[in-house]
């Protein structure tokens, strides 16, 4: 990893009450990320900001900003709980929390110098006591990063990095099928998710930094990342 190089990079935003109606809603959530992507070629470029870089290393950087992202969701859940949480709920989103830490540690470690610095997140709209809005965002990240990594796996040139990413979106799945199923219980493999092949669906750079962008303060360049 020591020859990875840096670059500028990309950013796209939703507006944030998208997200939330998607955190939340089912089938009328897949229909705004739907809508979402017809909106890729429109999204603004900005030459400022945090550079994710280009090739491996500026897809390397993506993952680990998802991460950074899903990492301070679960540690803010779990610094206090929403209310009336089981204690088998309160295990399990712990557990998820040390997953999502330690796959940032991983790409920031990995990275080395090429890692883009820690992000600002935003949370201001999510009802930590809820256990609906709490669970209803879990879900959103979850789903989002499985779709982030299978879109992100044909743009990895390097067959070890390909390897890795693999080995941590099929954690990332198990934390999505979990979620579901707190949520409702047999949901954790249903049409949202998966598509009339029996494959979960995947979602490009562009799309998933846009969907993520309400949460994320820190400006994201991502100009230079690989487009197929």
């Amino acid at each position: 990893m020591e020859n990875l190089r840096t670059q500028k990079d990309h950013s796209a935003r939703l507006d944030r009450r998208s997200f939330l109606q998607f955190a939340g809603a089912g089938a009328a959530g897949i229909a705004l990320l739907a809508a979402g992507c017809k909106k890729d070629e429109s999204m603004m470029m900005d030459s400022t900001g945090v550079n994710l870089g280009s090739g491996d290393v500026g897809i390397l950087n993506y993952a680990y900003a998802l991460e950074q992202l899903e990492a301070a969701f679960y540690t803010r859940v779990a610094s206090s709980f929403y209310t009336g949480i089981t204690e088998a709920e309160r295990l399990l989103l712990s557990d998820i929390r040390d997953h999502e830490i330690a796959h940032r540690e991983f790409f920031k470690n990995a990275l080395g110098s090429n890692a883009i610095p820690g992000l600002e997140v935003d949370f201001s709209m999510i009802n930590f006591s809820s256990r609906e809005s709490v669970l209803g965002t879990a879900k959103a990240f979850e789903d989002l990063g499985v779709s982030a990594y299978n879109g992100a796996g044909v743009l990895i040139k390097d067959a070890a990095y390909l390897t890795l990413a693999g080995k941590i979106v099929s954690v990332e799945a198990r934390h999505a099928a979990l979620i579901r199923d707190l949520i409702s219980n047999g949901s954790f493999a249903n049409s949202e998710v998966i598509d009339n092949n029996g494959l979960d669906k995947s979602r490009l750079p562009l799309e998933v930094l846009g969907i993520a962008a309400p949460f994320i303060k820190t400006k994201i360049n991502a100009n230079d990342l690989p487009k197929s």
